[in-house]
């Protein structure tokens, strides 16, 4: 396991923080999928005990953020495309009615949304591209004044920004999503519903589209056998 991590503060219930360190790490790809993790391990570089680590455990893999490892142990998650395609369609389903439920009433999204989004995606920070990607949907959600389909639509995200981490540290991110995050926000406040649920679908219909492509490669290149080294 290559992740390092910072010790936490002393105090006495340490669950939910190894639980965030953990999901944050699993989710931005620095655990990678398939990463065995130890409790000795993660409990030496929190500078916690053990039973924390053990708790926490349990509920990421509750969660099904992690799965017992071959042999013994655990391991993070692998990422099933097909799974991830079915979110994407829950996931799209959620923001086209979010978008149109902000249109209704001409809703104006924070501008430093947009802004932020984009000086992220010209960095190399894969925590900051996801947290921008989702305080700006976030934004839509509690926009359409329906705060189910915010509770509803988070079950989601966590999983979705596993397979954001694991594409975007090995790729770019597509040039094109702050731009289209732009427009869906001009349309929901110029009160256009239907031209915002139609941005909103494009939108969620290329996410998905090429976030399982990249992830299907992504998949292909760790399965591949390395090539046989060529003699001099």
């Amino acid at each position: 396991m290559d992740s390092k991590f910072e010790k936490l503060p002393a105090r006495r219930d340490y669950v939910q923080e190894v639980y965030k360190v953990l999901l944050d790490a699993i989710s931005d790809g620095s655990l990678a999928p398939g990463a065995r993790i130890t409790q000795e391990d993660i409990a030496a570089q929190l500078n916690v005990s053990r039973s924390p680590v053990l708790q926490a455990l349990m509920l990421l893999k509750k969660d099904g953020f992690i799965q017992d490892a071959p042999g013994r142990g655990v391991q993070v998650t692998p990422l099933d495309p097909e799974w991830i395609s079915k979110l994407y369609e829950i996931r799209g389903a959620l923001d086209s009615l979010a978008a149109r439920l902000a249109a209704q009433s001409r809703q104006v999204l924070d501008p430093a949304l947009i802004d932020r989004g984009r000086q992220a995606s010209e960095g190399t920070d894969v925590k900051a591209m996801i947290d921008a990607d989702m305080a700006f949907h976030s934004a839509i959600y509690a926009a359409s004044g329906n705060q189910l389909i915010n509770e509803s639509a988070h079950l989601h995200w966590v999983h979705l920004r596993r397979v954001m981490g694991a594409v975007l540290q090995v790729s770019a991110q597509r040039s094109s999503i702050w731009d289209e995050h732009q427009a869906i926000a001009d349309a929901i406040a110029h009160g256009d519903g239907a031209r915002a649920v139609v941005l909103t679908d494009l939108h969620t219909s290329r996410a998905r589209r090429n976030l399982i492509q990249r992830l299907n490669e992504v998949l292909q290149q760790q399965t591949s056998p390395s090539p046989e080294p060529h003699g001099a």
